[in-house]
């Protein structure tokens, strides 16, 4: 339809918003159906690497393989101070880039600083040791939280976000010491989110103080 404008591109988000992953085969039927009809696929890939470590696939199994064209790699959640990268997979598309990346202002002043992270970013695995604690860590925090009363687990957890209900004045309660996201306030659910830092004592601490207030 000439009146409207055109789709250009589909957007996947890995893991997704809700905190479950996309399979490679899901990808590549995505994939496959933006090519057929001439266009591209980006993946956010905020939290990639958790997903590459729920799946134990590479970061190529689950991007390059699966005919993704651009990829923002994800560092911020995962460890790093700041900073994504984006790689642009499709040969038709860097030249292009190269321009947008300067008129978009996501050309930062001394970007050697954010681009060194990645270095050690990618030393020895250490992206995937970090996703793999922080998935740990929720799967330890959903195995004792679904068998609590009051709690009811909304989501299928896949990596290391929980989404889950409780009553409204045991949350109100935990915003005092604790800082997280409702995602439906309507129905007081809220989101947990472990990290590359979370440790064991940290989720006692937070099942402690849930079953005094529950």
């Amino acid at each position: 339809e000439q009146h409207h404008s055109q789709p250009g591109v589909i957007y996947i988000s890995q893991c997704t918003e809700l905190g479950t992953v996309y399979k490679p085969e899901e990808i590549l039927a995505l994939a496959e159906l933006a090519h057929r009809y001439g266009m591209y696929v980006h993946m956010d890939g905020a939290r990639l690497a958790n997903a590459c470590a729920a799946l134990n696939l590479s970061l190529k199994e689950l991007t390059v393989d699966c005919g993704i064209d651009i990829l923002s790699f994800g560092g911020t959640k995962n460890g790093l101070m700041l900073g994504e990268s984006v790689i642009v997979f499709n040969p038709a598309l860097k030249k292009e880039a190269r321009f947008v990346r300067k008129q978009s202002a996501q050309l930062a002043s001394k970007m050697r600083y954010l681009s060194c992270q990645f270095t050690a970013y990618l030393t020895d695995d250490l992206w995937l040791k970090n996703a793999r604690h922080a998935n740990r860590m929720a799967t330890l925090l959903h195995e004792k939280l679904r068998v609590l009363p009051g709690v009811h687990i909304t989501q299928k957890m896949e990596s290391n976000q929980l989404f889950l209900t409780m009553p409204r004045p045991v949350i109100d309660e935990l915003l005092k010491t604790y800082f997280f996201y409702f995602w439906n306030e309507a129905i007081n659910e809220i989101r947990f989110v472990t990290s590359f830092d979370t440790t064991e004592k940290d989720i006692e601490e937070l099942l402690q103080s849930i079953k005094k207030l529950l």
